[in-house]
Parts: structure tokens; sequence; C-alpha cells
């Protein structure tokens, strides 16, 4: 694939502020070797070069891409399915206890749908974008048609200004390739006092370290972006959101550090894995760097 440089590659500094990070390989569809830079003043990385628009789609054309699947056919992807079930009840009861009542719910990259369904079965309302037509299609097969699920964002910006209570982008924001412009239409939807949850890797965690250039959750170039929590207090302190409690996603240190081991070794090996997940974790007790991160963030001012 053609893989070129663009402007949005650098939305917060000039490329005198970034230093050469690391390079990695994409182990999933390409094999194709792809740099990371850092932006200094944010502590944010960049994958560069990147794929244009027209071309991203395509770095997601693989059956090993679970996310956009309910595969339940390999150990990788029944370990996978198994902590998603786990993982859904824990997102569910969390975002429950953040708002005096369910209202309406947008979850950006919603996959094959089971969080919102999870969400409608509690009383809330919801919305989805998907922007993998397979998975949008077992999405629509999941929740009610009443609600609505959509492949951009657009489809809400002349229909829900201002509407959301709640915003949820699980693993998405690493994805998005106009990164500013895409935090503006977040803001825009939700309403004044309405919330926003953002969970993505975290590349200062040990298994990051301790991987380099074969951690999984550098995953180029479909993560256009790598942050730290720096880079998100940073980010979306310029739009007036305010990050106001971070929470660890334990289980992602021993699924990363499993699909790490299987790039770096060429087989998997699930004992060193999970020590290594389990180290990961048992760090950042103090640290508090964990593999990934959730970012529980307050729209403070509805003006941009």
């Amino acid at each position: 694939m053609n893989v070129a440089m663009t402007k949005e590659s650098l939305p917060y500094s000039n490329e005198s502020n970034l230093e050469f990070f690391l390079s990695c390989q994409d182990h999933t569809v390409s094999r194709e070797t792809f740099n990371l830079y850092r932006d200094k003043e944010n502590d944010l990385l960049i994958t560069l070069p990147r794929p244009s628009i027209q071309e991203l789609p395509g770095y997601y054309d693989s059956d090993d891409y679970i996310s956009h699947t309910d595969s339940k056919e390999s150990m990788m992807d029944r370990a996978y399915q198994m902590i998603k079930n786990y993982s859904i009840k824990k997102k569910v009861n969390m975002i429950n206890g953040m708002v005096p009542k369910k209202g309406l719910i947008l979850d950006i990259g919603c996959g094959t749908g089971d969080f919102l369904k999870a969400c409608q079965k509690e009383g809330w309302q919801v919305y989805g974008i998907e922007p993998n037509d397979k998975a949008r299609e077992l999405t629509d097969k999941k929740i009610d048609k009443k609600e609505l699920v959509s492949d951009r964002i657009d489809s809400f910006l002349n229909t829900h200004e201002g509407q959301f209570d709640m915003i949820t982008m699980w693993h998405v924001l690493e994805h998005v390739p106009n990164l500013l412009e895409y935090i503006e239409q977040v803001k825009f939807l939700l309403k004044p006092e309405g919330s926003l949850v953002i969970a993505v890797p975290n590349f200062n965690s040990y298994d990051a370290k301790h991987y380099q250039a074969h951690w999984a959750a550098y995953d180029v170039p479909r993560h256009l972006w790598h942050f730290s929590e720096k880079a998100i207090r940073n980010i979306f302190g310029k739009y007036k959101f305010k990050v106001v409690k971070t929470l660890p996603l334990l289980f992602d240190s021993f699924y990363v550090s499993l699909l790490s081991e299987k790039y770096k070794a060429g087989k998997t090996n699930l004992l060193r894995a999970l020590q290594i997940g389990l180290y990961s974790n048992l760090k950042a007790i103090r640290s508090k760097q964990y593999s990934s991160l959730i970012y529980l963030i307050k729209n403070e001012n509805k003006a941009l």
C-alpha cells in the first residue's frame, strides 16, 4: 500500500518538536514497517508515515481483526470473547454510577454491539457508530431498531447537538485520523454537563516498555496515536474537558502480552504472557501506569 505523510499527522507540533521513538511492524495485514515519533510537548506518539483516509480501511481487512467479529474458533478468540463479556458488565456498572439518570448514550466504535445491547437492557437509549460494515450488521441484529447505528459521526451532527448524556470510546480514539476535529464533534454532541469515557492503551506501561517494538498495542498503522495520561489531559483540556478519574483495564496487560509474545517469538507462549501481564499490573499498583487506562471525563463548558 502507498503510505504518505499528511498535514493532519502533526496537529500540535511542527516537525522540529518531534523526536524518533521506535519502529514497529504491522503484524496483522501488510507486514510493513512504521515509525513512531514523540510529540514532546504533549507526550503523544504519532504513527508515521500513515495511510491516507482512503487507504486506511484496507489495513483492517483481516479475519484476525477480532473486534469486528464474534468468532470463537481459536484459543485467542475464546479468550478475547470471555474477557469482553466480563468487561462489558463492569463497564455498564461504571457508567450507571456516573450519571443521576440514564438517558442517551453514544458508543463510538461500537464493534459488534454487545456493549450497546447491555446498555439498552439497563434502560439507556442507545446509539452507535461503527465504520466496519460486517461489525455494524452484527450490531443491528442485537439492538432495538428504534435506536440508531451509523457508520460515521456526521450522521448525528445535524440532529443531536448537545443531546447525549454519555459518549463512550472503548479503544477507539487511537484509530481516529482527524483527532482534533473529532474531539470538537464529540464536544458538540455532549450535553453541557455530559460525561465522556475513553479507554486507550498506555505506552508508559511496563508491558509496553518490556516488549518495545513487539508491543501489540502499538498496532500500527491502525493506531495512529499513542497516548499517555499527560497527553489525554493536555489534549482534552484544550477543549474544556476535565479528567476526573482514571481506572485500569486489568485484563488488557494479559491479552496484549499474549499477542506480543506471538509477535516477538512467532508462537504463543501463554505462561510467559501471564507472567508479564501480572508483573505489569503489580508494577502499576504504585506507578498507576497500567497497560490500558479508562479516563472518566466531564464536559465543563459547552462553548469551544
